[in-house]
């Protein structure tokens, strides 16, 4: 008697709808860039299109640090206070060494020790995520600030034109690839593929994901899980280094009064909109570089509408509050539907 082997095979409908759900930060990053092209014609251009990867960069950058420490559950608001401690301080190295290479190093490096700080008491002292890095991000624009006032006595961290190292450093910063690809924007797309390498092909990758599933899972199951939850602050801070320097070499001079002002809802705005759940343990760091370019367009099509500069905040905050409402809604959705089939 013949056998009848049935096979399972999953609808190509089902399928195609999962994927689209996976990478549907790619879809809104197109609806959005749309929109954008369509308030601002003479964007249409290539160099119009490279502008906004450029754009996105010191964001992005930043937005990779905030995406991990949402994914294991918590958060990091210094992110911004951060970037102007570290450039203002890089500043002062590069105008004393006349080397961009150590001032890369500084940036780096001390982007490590404030990152570490927040790891250290996040990790492994147990206190909240969000109160240790409210905290340092006062502590850190303040001490930016209160450097130099008090002991430069200047209003903002300009670096020397005179030196010899200036124009070079400068020049990396407006240069391109190839004619018309930002170099900027190509340290953005590396970061990508690193963070995204880390994420998806490691076991640190997984133990982040796997602390912000389940914290008590993932210590039973052998994670440490303060050690993992410090390196992603630290992680976090060499990025924000990594960040302070691409704005000296396409800047050169820092305000920290307002460099990074903000940067940190917009890193978070760029996390959600990339699809990463606030609620830890989802997502795919993929979208947070989508995400970045997302709301570099948002913010270039506010700046096209011309509308006053003071409501700009309001619309982005608005548009932060509609991504995590969408994220709180599809599940409830998705639920709904699945009890609904059986």
């Amino acid at each position: 008697m013949a056998q009848t082997i049935i096979t399972t095979s999953r609808p190509p409908k089902r399928s195609a709808v999962k994927a689209l759900g996976n990478y549907s930060f790619i879809l809104i990053f197109l609806c959005i860039f749309l929109v954008y092209l369509w308030r601002n014609a003479n964007a249409l251009t290539l160099n119009g299109v490279m502008n906004i990867l450029r754009h996105s960069t010191v964001v992005g950058i930043i937005a990779f640090g905030m995406g991990l420490s949402i994914i294991t559950g918590g958060i990091d608001l210094s992110v911004g206070s951060m970037l102007a401690l570290i450039g203002g301080l890089s500043v002062e190295v590069f105008n004393n060494t006349n080397n961009p290479l150590v001032t890369l190093l500084f940036a780096l490096g001390l982007g490590l020790i404030l990152g570490l700080i927040n790891g250290a008491l996040i990790g492994y002292v147990r206190m909240p995520a969000f109160i240790v890095t409210l905290a340092t991000m006062m502590i850190y624009r303040s001490m930016a600030q209160y450097y130099l006032r008090a002991a430069l006595r200047k209003s903002i961290f300009q670096m020397n034109g005179q030196l010899t190292a200036y124009q070079p450093f400068y020049d990396f910063g407006q240069s391109k690839a190839l004619g018309f690809i930002p170099t900027v924007g190509i340290i953005f797309i590396l970061v990508t593929a690193v963070m995204v390498f880390i994420a998806t092909s490691t076991k640190y990758g997984k133990s982040v994901y796997a602390i912000g599933s389940n914290e008590r899972a993932a210590q039973l199951a052998g994670v440490n899980v303060g050690l993992t939850r410090a390196t992603v602050y630290v992680i976090t801070g060499v990025l924000c280094g990594a960040a302070a320097y691409i704005w000296l070499a396409m800047n050169g001079s820092v305000d920290p009064a307002t460099l990074g002002k903000s940067n940190e809802m917009y890193a978070i705005a760029a996390v959600v909109i990339g699809g990463i759940s606030m609620s830890g343990g989802k997502g795919k760091l993929l979208g947070v570089m989508f995400g970045a370019m997302s709301y570099t367009c948002i913010d270039k099509i506010i700046a096209a509408m011309r509308m006053d500069a003071l409501i700009n905040d309001t619309i982005k905050g608005t548009i932060l509050l509609v991504a995590v409402l969408i994220q709180i809604l599809i599940p409830m959705l998705r639920g709904r539907m699945g009890k609904q089939r059986a």
